[in-house]
């Protein structure tokens, strides 16, 4: 039985770098993402929930046990681009660090979940805020009804010009085009907009 290795290539001291967040709700598989397709070994910050601090709905992720506390980071290559991914904390009572999660960050990845994309507004208003082009990417889970791109669209009141990209937060590979996507979409955005600061907004409140 023969087995591979893959090797990560480093980029050129010179290479361009881009920053980006990745936002989304509570247990919807933000740090999964990160490990999947991060080149070196992802920072995560989880910490273990304790009673007196689950007030996040866990109906569709009863097994989860633990919450990132302020930040999971990656870092890959995508044709000669340096990605650093930071993905933020989900839960309310830590969204006081996002201003300095996204700060610098050109672009953004609002993960959704169709079983509860009605928990996805605050992120979406988060970005869109801050002034930062975004893709949408659905985390397709077993019990998940799938919609077509311009479902999702409508039901999360974003224009046409937004990606809508469907994965599985566990694939590498699904990971990498999501990724791929979203620095298309940031390119176009830089091409045909005015260039300005991105200023990251505060956190909304509920």
């Amino acid at each position: 039985m023969s087995t591979s290795t893959t090797v990560a290539v480093r980029a050129p001291a010179d290479a361009p770098r881009l920053k980006i967040v990745l936002t989304g709700p509570f247990g919807i598989g933000k740090t999964t993402l990160v490990g999947a397709v991060s080149d070196i070994a992802p920072l995560t910050t989880e910490a273990v929930m304790t009673a007196a601090n689950t007030a996040d709905d866990t109906t569709h992720t009863p097994a989860k046990t633990t919450t990132t506390v302020a930040m999971d980071f990656g870092r890959l290559e995508i044709n000669g681009v340096t990605v650093y991914v930071y993905g933020t904390p989900g839960q309310h009572r830590f969204w006081f660090m996002w201003d300095a999660i996204a700060h610098g960050a050109v672009g953004a990845v609002v993960l959704v979940d169709t079983r509860r994309l009605q928990e996805s507004f605050r992120h979406l208003d988060y970005v869109e805020n801050a002034g930062m082009p975004f893709v949408i990417a659905v985390n397709q889970f077993p019990d998940g009804q799938i919609h077509p791109a311009d479902a999702i669209r409508d039901a999360l009141a974003i224009t046409a010009d937004v990606p809508v990209v469907t994965i599985d937060a566990r694939d590498r590979d699904s990971v990498r085009d999501l990724l791929i996507a979203l620095v298309e979409h940031v390119l176009t955005r830089t091409r045909t907009t005015p260039a300005k600061a991105t200023a990251a907004s505060s956190p909304p409140t509920s």
